[in-house]
Formats: C-alpha cells, sequence, structure tokens
C-alpha cells in the first residue's frame, strides 16, 4: 500500500501533539529543517497543505484535520501522544456522565476509502455536504489505492464508499469511471532530455529512473500501466518513498521520475524539475468509484454528490 513512512506519521502525529515546529523539533531530537523537510515531503506525498502555517503556532488546515483522524488507520505503531482533538470529527474524553446534557442523537457515520491525493481531489465537496448535512459525519480510510484493496474493504462493510486507481473496469468490482491522470516523466532541467523538443519512447529504456518502493500502491499502478503501453524505462537508481530525496536527486540530474495525478502537478510548477517532452502520451490511470450496494442511504447521496 502506498502510505507514508512511519517517521513522517511519527512527525505529523508530533506536530500535532506540539503544536508548533520548535517544540515538535524538541520532542523529537531534530532540528526544526529536519521536521520541516518531512512535513514537506509528506504533503507533496498527500497532494494538499497539512497546515496552514509552520511558522509560531501550527494550525491544521481543514484536510489536516481530516487527515489526522485517518492517519490512525495506517499505523499500528503510532506514538502514546497522538492527540487529534482539534479534528473535527474526534473529541477529548467525555466529562463524567452524571454532569453532561442529555445524549444527542448519534450522528450516521460513511466510511470513504479514497487515495489521499483522490480525497485532495474532493475535500471541498466533503466539507459543503457535512456542513449541509449535519447528523452526517464522514471517516476517512486513506489505506485504500487499487481495486482489490477496495473490492477487500467493500465486501467485509469496511467502507461505503471506495475510490481506487485503475487501468478500467475490473471484473470482481462494479464501479464507475471518475476521471483520468495522464502519467508524465520528469527530470532535472539540465538533464540532456528534459533539453529535448522530443524524445522517444525506444530511448526511455536507457534512462536511469527514480521510484517509489515496490510495495507502494502508486508505483505498482504505474508499473502496470507502462506495461500495458508497451513503454520500457530504464531500471531505478533509487527505490523511496521519501519525495524530498526524489526532487533533490531529480534537480541533480541523475535520473527520472513517473507520476501522475496532484504529484505530478506539483513536480511540474517546481523550479529546476522539468516534464520530458515525449513524443506520444504516457499511458493515463483512470480514479474509479465503488459504492457497497447494502451501505445506507446517505452513501449513495454522498457518492452522487461527489460526481456533480
Amino acid at each position: 500500500m502506498a502510505t507514508p513512512s512511519l517517521r513522517q506519521l511519527d512527525i505529523f502525529a508530533q506536530m500535532v501533539a506540539s503544536g508548533s515546529l520548535s517544540h515538535c523539533a524538541r520532542e523529537l531530537g531534530v532540528t526544526a529543517d529536519d521536521v520541516a523537510r518531512d512535513l514537506a515531503s509528506l504533503e507533496l506525498r498527500l497532494g494538499y497543505r497539512l497546515f496552514d502555517d509552520l511558522a509560531g503556532d501550527a494550525h491544521l488546515t481543514a484536510a489536516g484535520r481530516k487527515t489526522a483522524q485517518a492517519m490512525t488507520l495506517l499505523s499500528q505503531d503510532r506514538p502514546d501522544n497522538w492527540q487529534v482533538d482539534q479534528a473535527d470529527d474526534i473529541a477529548p474524553p467525555p466529562p463524567d456522565a452524571a454532569l453532561q446534557p442529555a445524549a444527542r442523537p448519534a450522528r450516521e457515520t460513511i466510511v470513504l476509502a479514497a487515495p489521499a491525493p483522490v480525497f485532495g481531489h474532493f475535500q471541498e465537496a466533503l466539507a459543503a455536504f457535512e456542513a449541509a448535512n449535519d447528523d452526517i459525519a464522514i471517516t476517512l480510510d486513506l489505506t485504500i489505492h487499487l481495486a482489490d484493496e477496495a473490492a477487500w474493504a467493500l465486501h467485509r462493510g469496511k467502507a461505503d464508499i471506495a475510490y481506487f486507481y485503475a487501468l478500467g473496469e475490473t471484473d470482481d468490482l462494479p464501479s464507475r469511471y471518475g476521471w483520468s491522470e495522464q502519467i508524465n516523466l520528469y527530470a532535472g532541467t539540465d538533464h540532456p532530455l528534459a533539453r529535448r523538443e522530443s524524445v522517444a519512447m525506444t530511448e526511455l529504456a536507457a534512462m536511469p529512473t527514480l521510484a517509489m518502493e515496490p510495495r507502494n500502491g502508486l508505483r505498482l499502478i504505474i508499473d502496470e500501466a507502462l506495461m500495458r503501453g508497451g513503454v520500457r524505462l530504464g531500471d531505478p537508481v533509487l527505490e523511496t518513498d521519501n519525495l524530498f530525496d526524489i526532487v533533490t536527486i531529480l534537480r541533480e540530474g541523475a535520473g527520472c521520475f513517473a507520476a501522475f495525478g496532484p504529484l505530478a502537478r506539483d513536480l511540474g510548477r517546481m523550479t529546476g524539475i522539468r516534464r520530458i517532452a515525449l513524443e506520444r502520451p504516457l499511458p493515463a490511470i483512470e480514479v474509479r468509484q465503488a459504492v457497497h450496494p447494502q451501505s445506507p442511504a446517505a452513501a449513495g447521496a454522498l457518492a452522487e454528490f461527489l460526481f456533480l
């Protein structure tokens, strides 16, 4: 699965608990620059901002609060001081029952499973849906990326709605097409092929490449798409889920990197990195939606709302 590294999860958890960059760095025994770098790598991986500003008091964005809640599903080894009381849907322990007012009606919960970058695509729509339906709470599961993972979660009632990456319809999971995301190839601006107006597909096999780790869901779907498209890239010289390291090495000109979606968008905006102009496009990856047939009506309504 394409999950952030445990180090990045630990730092994110500590930032939520500490509330500031300097306090977080002191608690972890590292420099503030190290913390900022790992958080930047995590945000690049997710495709959206987690904090409004790291200077002074670090305040979670709306997406960051949802992610703080969802991250508890990503790691069984979260720190003991993991605190997400700032998250909208997570409250501190209740006071003594005798002091509490009459209980409010329970909110209906919809579990939405999606890759984190896909959540970033419709985070505003989710916020609007919750605002218009205060009796409904949306819980995120960011561990789902591929069709088999989505099928497992839906069939076992672990999710009501699942978004996943695929290369078309799958036999065991009825789904509908959402949108497509083009795979692009990136290199440092000084890389010989980055300066070319057109690069033949046959030249790609000789290019050293950078890649995410072999079990990463993004890596798996990219490799499958390229294989189906008859595209062969050179062997990877580095396999890591630390995108800060990938960006650094790209800028140094040591290889190329395949990406799609928000990550590709962000790479294309960075100084020192350029999209390689290929003679024909690389394959596209579909984002598809599936809904559990026995989910509550609210889940079906949300599934339709996200398509508006």
